[in-house]
């Protein structure tokens, strides 16, 4: 494997950096983790703030390699060790890391806040008021 610059869009944030990438795989320096991913090794796993995956040790060549003097890390098998779709432009060397598994459970329990608007009639009605309903909201602006 040879190291090339690739782009790496991680969380909407697009870092260039160099890299290495084989059959599919890109693998990042691990000292380039925290900047690309926001992730740190530690010895529990890779972690961000408190959420940490623990690397299967049985599968720890998947996801660590240390060759002549440099440690790397696979961030194509930690996206599927999190759940996390990847998109790979080979011709552009660009990698696209969706959501994580943890995020879209964030995303999924999030609930709409409670808020009262009168109907064409003037009559108020409050989002609480159609709790297990099923509710379509039709809005516009003018500005």
């Amino acid at each position: 494997m040879n190291e090339i610059r690739s782009t790496v869009i991680f969380d909407d944030v697009a870092t260039e950096r160099p890299a290495r990438s084989d059959v599919g795989e890109l693998w990042l320096k691990t000292s380039d983790l925290a900047p690309v991913a926001h992730f740190e090794l530690k010895p529990q796993g890779v972690c961000r703030g408190e959420i940490c995956y623990p690397l299967p040790p049985a599968r720890e060549s998947e996801f660590l390699l240390d060759e002549s003097g440099k440690s790397w890390f696979n961030l194509t098998a930690f996206a599927r060790l999190t759940g996390q779709a990847v998109a790979h432009d080979a011709a552009h060397s660009a990698w696209y890391f969706g959501a994580r598994s943890d995020q879209r459970r964030q995303l999924a329990s999030l609930e709409a806040p409670d808020f009262t608007l009168p109907d064409i009639d003037g009559k108020l009605h409050s989002l609480s008021d159609f709790r297990g309903k099923k509710v379509f909201l039709v809005t516009w602006a003018s500005w």
